[in-house]
C-alpha cells in the first residue's frame, strides 16, 4: 500500500519511490500540509502544522480563547479566497449572492487502486491498477454547497505524485468558478531558488534561476497556449544545490493553454506554491449538479539535485504519459522537406528527396506545408485541407504509392487549428475564426485561429482530415500551431460564458486530437507550434514527440535541448540535422542524436562527403536508439554554467553501456580539461569503443577523461561510447 491513513492522528501518508507526502485533517477540519520530501518511515509530524507565532493580525476561527489556530499561518492543502487565509488563493468561487468568499473543510476521504481518468483532459495513467493508488479527499463549503474533491495519485515505483481537483456544485443555485488551481502546497521554509524556462520563437526553454524573495513571484502564459515565452514547469532547489546535490522539487502542469505558477513567501518565511489554469480572464459557470475538473499537476522530488529531479520526470513520462503504439516501438528516422524546399515543390521534387532518403538509409519521408488548397506561400489556404493535385502532378494517393514503392514510410503536415483570411473556408464561414464582434481581427503569420470550442468546426476538421488519412497509407502526422490567440471570443458562447473561452478552446483541441489518435492508432503524431511553443505534457499525451524548436542550428539548439531536459525526456524531443552552418555534420549529428532523430535538407545541395557522413549517422541512430530514448540522462557541463563548453551523457538502466558527448561551443584559452562522467557503476569496468582502452567506473567518475588532445575549435564535438567489460 502506498497510501496510509492514521485514524488517531488523522494523518495521511503517501509514499512513492524514495518520497513521502504527508497531510493532516487539522483544527476546524482544515486540511494541513505537513511534509513533502525524502522518504520517512513514520508520521510523527503532529507539530508541523503549529505556526501561530506573529499571527496577531491573522483571523482566527476558534470560537473562544485561547486562540491557537489561524488558517493564515497554517500550512494548507487548499488555499481559499476571502476567508481567514489571506495568502494567495488556489480556489475562488463567486457565489450566487455575489461575494467570492470560499471556505472548504474536510468531509470524507477514500483510497482507491489505480488512477481515475480526468474527463476531457490529458493526464498520466496507470498501466495496471496495482501500479498506483489514489487518495480522494472531499472538502465542502457549507455556505455555498460547493464541494472540492482533491485527487492525489501515488506512483509507487516513481518519485512522483500527481494532483488535481474536481469542483462540484451540490447546491440548488449556480455559481462561477473564478480560480481553480490544480494544487496548493505550503513549503516548510523558503530557502530555495526558483528555476523556470523562458524564451521566444527559435530560443525556447532558456534556463532562469533566482532566489525566492518575500512577496509573490512566478510565471504564466496568457497566449492561448503554454507558449514559447514560459513553459508550464518550475523547480525549487535548496539554496546552493546543483545538478547532483540538494533538495529539488519539480512541478509540471499537464495543460497546453493559459497557465500560472505562483509562489508567495510570507512573513513566517513559508513558501506557498500553486499551479493551474491562469485565472486572469478565466471564469467557469457551474450549474447545480455539474462538475469542473482541473488539469493535472505532476510533483516530483529528488535529494540528488536537478539531475535526480529530471531523471524522475523522464522515467515517469516515458512510462506513464507517452502512450500508444510508439511508446516503446523504435520510431522511423525521417527526412522532412521543409528546409530543403519550403513550399516550392511538386511531386517529382518530393520523390527525388525520397529516393535519396531510401538510398541513404532513411526510413520515412515527410511532406510539410504547401500540399493543399492554393498554398504556395503563407498568405492563403489554411483550412482548405484538400489536396492540390495540380501542384503534386497527381493525387496524394499517387505520391504516397510512389514513395511507399521505394520502401519508405510517408508523413504529412497539418495545421488544423488555423484558418487563412484568403481561403474558401473563411469565405464560407467567417464566424469560424476567433473574434470579438465589432473589433478588428489581428492577423498573426498571415492567419487567424479557428474556433475549436465549436463542435461543427471540430467535425469539419475531422472529416476533411479523414479524406486524406482514411484513404491513404499515411504513417506520421505533424500537428502545427503557428500563432498566439488574440481577440479571444466565440460566436456561440453567450456573454456570461465568454471567460470560459480559453479553457473550452483547449478542451476542443484535445477532443479532436483524441478522435484522430483513436481513429488512426497507427499514426505517429508529432506536436509542433513554430517549434516548441506548445511543448508540454498535455500535447505529449497525444503525440509522443514534439518538434523541439524551429532553430536547427546545432550550437544554438544545444542550449534549447539542455533546458528542455530539465523536465522532458529525450524520447519526446524532435531534433533534426539540417544544412545550417557553424558546425560540422558530425556535431550536427551529435546534437540531434539527443532526441527523435531526423533530417531537414535538400540532398541536391550537400556534398558527397556529407552524404557519406549521413550514412554513418543513420547507423549510429539505430545503435544508440534505446540508450538515448530510455536511458538516464546526466548533464555533465551545462550551458548555464559554462558558455564555452557543454557535455552530457546517457546511461542504460543496468549501467552496462554509456554514451557521453562533449561539445566546444566557442573556443577559449585552455585550462583544466578533465571531463568527469556520471551514473556509472564504480565497481564495473568499461571499454571505450574507439580505442579499446578499459577504465573502471570509479576512474571515469572521479578522475574523468583527459581531453587535452582534442582540437580547440568552435563547434568541435566528440562522442565516447562505453560498454561493460
Amino acid at each position: 500500500m502506498s497510501i496510509h491513513f492514521n485514524e488517531q492522528k488523522k494523518i495521511f501518508k503517501l509514499d512513492s519511490k524514495g518520497v513521502s507526502y504527508i497531510l493532516q485533517v487539522y483544527k476546524e477540519n482544515c486540511l494541513a500540509h505537513l511534509y513533502f520530501g525524502a522518504y520517512i518511515p513514520d508520521d510523527n509530524l503532529t507539530d508541523f502544522a503549529e505556526r501561530h507565532v506573529y499571527a496577531s493580525f491573522s483571523p482566527q476561527p476558534d470560537t473562544q480563547p485561547p486562540y491557537t489556530f489561524s488558517p493564515d499561518t497554517c500550512p494548507m492543502e487548499i488555499g481559499c479566497n476571502g476567508g481567514a487565509d489571506l495568502r494567495i488563493a488556489s480556489v475562488q468561487i463567486r457565489n450566487a449572492d455575489g461575494n467570492a468568499c470560499t471556505d472548504f473543510r474536510y468531509v470524507s476521504h477514500k483510497i482507491v487502486s489505480g488512477k481515475p481518468a480526468l474527463p476531457g483532459l490529458p493526464a498520466l495513467y496507470a498501466n495496471t491498477d496495482d501500479e498506483c493508488e489514489t487518495l480522494e479527499i472531499t472538502m465542502r463549503d457549507e455556505y455555498t454547497g460547493a464541494e472540492a474533491v482533491l485527487l492525489y495519485t501515488v506512483f509507487e515505483k516513481q518519485a512522483a505524485i500527481t494532483r488535481s481537483m474536481i469542483i462540484k456544485n451540490t447546491s440548488d443555485k449556480p455559481f462561477v468558478i473564478e480560480r481553480a488551481m490544480s494544487f496548493c502546497m505550503d513549503m516548510n521554509g523558503c530557502d530555495y531558488d526558483l528555476i523556470s524556462l523562458y524564451g521566444r520563437h527559435v530560443q525556447e526553454r532558456e534556463y532562469m534561476r533566482r532566489p525566492l524573495a518575500h512577496g509573490t513571484q512566478g510565471i504564466g502564459s496568457r497566449r492561448g497556449s503554454s507558449s514559447h515565452s514560459q513553459n508550464p514547469f518550475i523547480a525549487l532547489i535548496s539554496a546552493g544545490g546543483d545538478e547532483d546535490h540538494g533538495d529539488a522539487y519539480g512541478f509540471n502542469l499537464v495543460y497546453s493553454s493559459n497557465f500560472k505558477a505562483e509562489i508567495e513567501v510570507d512573513y513566517n518565511n513559508s513558501a506557498r506554491v500553486t499551479m493551474g489554469i491562469n485565472y486572469d480572464d478565466f471564469g467557469w459557470n457551474l450549474a447545480p449538479g455539474e462538475a469542473f475538473y482541473t488539469p493535472e499537476a505532476v510533483l516530483v522530488f529528488s535529494n540528488e539535485g536537478l539531475g535526480g529531479m529530471s531523471r524522475a520526470f523522464h522515467r515517469l513520462y516515458n512510462n506513464n504519459l507517452v502512450r500508444g503504439e510508439w511508446k516503446h516501438r523504435q520510431r522511423p528516422l525521417l527526412v522532412n522537406n521543409w528546409e530543403g524546399t519550403g513550399m516550392d515543390f511538386d511531386g517529382d521534387k518530393l520523390f527525388a528527396i525520397a529516393k535519396w532518403a531510401k538510398e541513404t538509409g532513411i526510413e520515412m519521408f515527410v511532406m510539410d506545408d504547401g500540399w493543399f488548397g492554393k498554398r504556395n506561400d503563407d498568405t492563403s489556404s489554411l483550412g482548405d485541407w484538400h489536396v492540390n493535385e495540380a501542384k503534386l502532378k497527381g493525387s496524394i494517393g499517387d505520391l504516397v504509392a510512389r514513395i511507399k514503392g521505394l520502401g519508405l514510410k510517408f508523413g504529412i503536415w497539418y495545421e488544423p487549428e488555423m484558418i487563412s483570411p484568403d481561403s474558401d473556408l473563411y469565405r464560407a464561414h467567417p464566424d469560424w475564426a476567433i473574434h470579438v464582434p465589432g473589433r478588428k481581427k489581428s492577423v498573426g503569420r498571415q492567419q487567424y485561429v479557428i474556433d475549436m470550442t465549436r463542435a461543427d468546426v471540430r467535425d469539419y476538421l475531422f472529416n476533411v482530415m479523414s479524406e486524406v488519412l482514411a484513404h491513404n497509407d499515411i504513417d506520421y502526422l505533424k500537428w502545427d500551431f503557428n500563432r498566439n490567440i488574440s481577440e479571444a471570443g466565440s460566436a456561440l458562447l453567450p456573454p456570461e460564458r465568454q471567460k470560459e473561452f480559453y479553457h473550452r478552446y483547449i478542451l476542443g483541441t484535445y477532443e479532436l486530437m483524441d478522435r484522430i489518435t483513436k481513429a488512426y492508432p497507427h499514426l505517429l503524431m508529432e506536436g509542433c507550434s513554430g517549434g516548441g511553443g506548445r511543448f508540454d505534457p498535455g500535447i505529449l499525451y497525444y503525440s509522443p514527440q514534439i518538434w523541439c524548436s524551429d532553430n536547427t542550428e546545432a550550437l544554438s539548439r544545444v542550449d534549447i535541448q539542455f533546458g528542455t531536459s530539465l523536465c522532458y525526456p529525450a524520447s519526446t524531443q524532435g531534433a533534426h540535422v539540417s544544412a545550417s552552418s557553424r558546425a560540422s555534420y558530425e556535431t550536427k549529428r551529435n546534437v540531434a542524436m539527443w532526441g527523435s532523430f531526423g533530417y531537414e535538407l535538400d540532398p541536391a545541395k550537400i556534398s558527397e562527403e556529407a552524404r557519406e557522413e549521413i550514412r554513418h549517422q543513420i547507423a549510429d541512430y539505430h545503435k544508440y536508439y534505446d540508450l538515448i530514448h530510455y536511458g538516464d540522462l546526466y548533464r555533465l557541463v551545462c550551458p548555464w554554467e559554462d558558455p564555452y563548453n557543454c557535455a552530457w551523457m546517457f546511461v542504460d538502466e543496468k549501467k552496462t553501456q554509456a554514451l557521453a558527448t562533449y561539445l566546444i561551443k566557442f573556443k577559449k584559452e585552455r585550462r583544466n580539461l578533465f571531463l568527469r562522467l556520471k551514473g556509472l557503476d564504480p565497481e564495473k569496468y568499461y571499454r571505450l569503443e574507439e580505442t579499446g582502452e578499459v577504465y573502471s567506473g570509479a576512474l571515469l567518475m572521479n578522475a574523468g577523461l583527459c581531453l587535452w588532445t582534442m582540437p580547440n575549435e568552435d563547434g568541435y564535438s566528440k562522442t565516447f561510447y562505453f560498454t561493460e567489460v
